[in-house]
């Protein structure tokens, strides 16, 4: 039994080390699109996007916005492209798990856990932090689905999937900083990323030079 159990561990932990580029290249495929899409919104709407990091009464009240803007803008927008290549994937995860970091503890820390709110979720009471207007969300979604049964066309609004209210909670944030480390920590994959023949190339390099 102690052998079986062994010799299925030895074959599952081959069948994992060549799997393990699969699944880095499928992460970074998964954050460029997410990364992007985020970074480019804040490209094309600088200066909002400055205002509402800058202003301390309706956004994040942080110091130098346009700087703080440009910086998440283009570290996100490019960045994603590099992820999704593998080129610098360890050098470009860290500003980019600073800036999950920092979404996670200024925008969306005290709405909970959940990006959306989910009346059966054991987080819905706003798990993490009591905030009243998280715990409201059942009652809210449900005040909504009444106004558009009287006052909408609540059948064709709805063809499409149900409605859901935005909790806005740490969520996705918290998700995207994990898949980042992973990357920090194991790099863009080996045979799926420039970094790996790059890698190849300096070594190769290095050795000629020795020789």
């Amino acid at each position: 039994m102690v052998s079986l159990i062994v010799r299925l561990n030895t074959v599952l932990n081959q069948a994992a080390g060549g799997a393990g580029g699969i699944s880095l290249l499928l992460l970074r495929i998964y954050l460029m699109p997410v990364l992007a899409q985020a970074g480019w919104q804040k490209l094309t709407n600088l200066d909002s996007t400055a205002d509402w990091f800058g202003n301390p009464d309706y956004g994040l009240g942080l110091p130098l916005p346009m700087v703080m803007a440009v910086l998440a803008a283009v570290t996100e927008f490019f960045g994603a492209w590099l992820l999704l290549f593998g080129l610098g994937t360890r050098l470009v995860a860290i500003p980019m798990m600073i800036t999950m970091l920092v979404a996670m503890f200024t925008v969306h820390w005290n709405n909970g856990w959940l990006a959306i709110a989910d009346a059966n979720s054991w987080l819905a009471d706003g798990t993490l932090l009591l905030n009243e207007s998280v715990m409201a969300s059942p009652e809210k979604l449900a005040a909504a689905k009444s106004l558009l049964a009287e006052h909408g066309h609540i059948d064709w609004l709805t063809a499409s999937g149900n409605f859901v209210i935005l909790n806005n909670g740490i969520e996705f944030a918290s998700t995207y900083f994990v898949m980042l480390f992973v990357l920090f920590c194991f790099g863009g994959g080996r045979y799926v990323s420039i970094d790996y023949y790059l890698h190849q190339w300096l070594r190769q390099q290095a050795s000629k030079k020795k020789s």
